[in-house]
């Protein structure tokens, strides 16, 4: 079995060894790097306005990482955030909060769709204004289902998503391998994004991209893709994670037997 792990660099280690362990041979073609937006005079001031919020909702590790490094230089107290409500997308970005003493809800299934299910959204009357701390073109969905319900978003742009200029001759690398092989193949797909990027890479490889297995993050990505089929005129398999927890993607390649 050839699993290609699509993470960003940072991500990808745990689950590539964690496959790599159970005999299962990763291809690791990062997808996305993701790099910090300066520190700007309005980013200061949104970060002043946290003040005001009654949640806010963490989408990444590196949201965490730059987020927090930028609280610090606002000024702003952590003390002076009480009354706010801390939103992870997943446990890891969790665990990233809890190493700053912050305790978040976490979603049973790690999508923007699992996120606007906890309870918060509907059992907190006073939640009036929401901040994001994300990356640019992340979270759209989420946000404009927070505007629908009246909720006033704050909206954190701490960094930018691109395809790592590493990728294309890595890809090139994987095609060869599939040249001298071929055989169907599986594909960790996390986000929109990083399935746009896929995408550009198979522009001209068709019948490659017709042979993988896809496992995609959350329903909204499982249709997403099910429209490419649809648009596209080709068949390709698909799965559905609700995590990318490594032993939730060990077990669903377990049970696939390909």
């Amino acid at each position: 079995m050839l699993f290609v792990n699509t993470r960003p660099t940072i991500r990808a280690q745990a689950l590539s060894q964690c496959l790599s362990q159970a005999g299962i041979t990763v291809f690791e073609l990062p997808l996305l790097a993701l790099q910090a937006q300066p520190y700007t005079e309005n980013l200061q001031q949104q970060f002043q306005q946290l003040e005001h919020v009654q949640a806010v909702v963490v989408v990444s590790p590196t949201a965490v990482e730059i987020g927090m490094q930028y609280l610090r230089r606002s000024q702003l107290e952590m003390s002076a955030l009480a009354q706010i409500e801390w939103i992870a997308v997943g446990q890891k970005t969790a665990d990233a909060l809890a190493q700053y003493g912050i305790t978040a809800s976490v979603p049973e299934v790690e999508t923007s769709e699992g996120m606007l299910d906890l309870p918060i959204f509907s059992q907190r009357q006073d939640l009036k204004k929401i901040a994001f701390w994300r990356g640019i073109g992340g979270r759209q969905f989420m946000m404009q289902q927070c505007q629908q319900q009246g909720i006033e978003v704050l909206n954190i742009l701490l960094y930018q998503r691109q395809c790592p200029d590493e990728a294309k001759p890595q890809f090139n690398t994987l095609i060869h391998q599939y040249a001298l092989d071929p055989k169907p193949y599986i594909v960790c797909i996390s986000s929109e994004a990083s399935w746009h990027y896929w995408c550009q890479l198979c522009e001209q490889h068709l019948e490659f991209l017709q042979q993988g297995h896809y496992l995609v993050l959350g329903e909204r990505l499982y249709h997403i893709l099910q429209k490419f089929t649809l648009k596209k005129g080709i068949c390709f398999n698909i799965t559905q994670l609700d995590s990318l927890d490594e032993s939730t993607v060990l077990n669903t390649l377990q049970q696939l037997h390909i």
